[in-house]
């Protein structure tokens, strides 16, 4: 069985809360039930954590070495300035799918420039809460052994 981290970075943890005009009302605690329902649909497994922290998303970003078989992450505020985020995804060499729930480039020009996408699989942003479930089904879809 496939095994993905799902990573959430700084203020996601405030889902709900926090600007519901951009992000919505669900919680983070609605998406990670949302999201283990569909692991279990997809056949894989799924671990998920949440820091505002650099330092412990890149500690679980490098424990993931050899144990998991990908990532999708959420990083929040660290898409546009953590270099140290995207090194080390850079560094474990998994395939990781980016996500955010507002479109990034239809909001302030600082959110436009995303320092993690080019180490990134591909990027899913707008589609609210969706974009996890989007995130996880194309991260699956990559793993999966091509036929011919």
């Amino acid at each position: 069985m496939k095994q993905i981290l799902l990573l959430n970075g700084p203020n996601l943890n405030m889902l709900g809360v926090r600007e519901p005009g951009i992000y919505g009302t669900v919680t983070l605690e609605t998406i990670v039930r949302r999201m283990e329902r569909l692991a279990e649909e997809l056949q894989v497994g799924l671990e998920c954590f949440q820091s505002n922290h650099e330092g412990a998303l890149i500690d679980r970003i490098h424990a993931a070495y050899g144990t998991k078989d990908g990532i999708v992450m959420n990083p929040g505020a660290f898409t546009h300035y953590s270099y140290a985020i995207r090194d080390a995804i850079s560094t474990v060499g998994l395939p990781m799918i980016e996500v955010h729930i507002s479109n990034i480039h239809k909001r302030e020009a600082f959110r436009h420039t995303s320092v993690i996408a080019p180490v990134a699989l591909g990027q899913i942003a707008g589609f609210g809460a969706d974009s996890y479930e989007l995130g996880l089904r194309a991260l699956v879809q990559h793993l999966q052994p091509t036929e011919g």
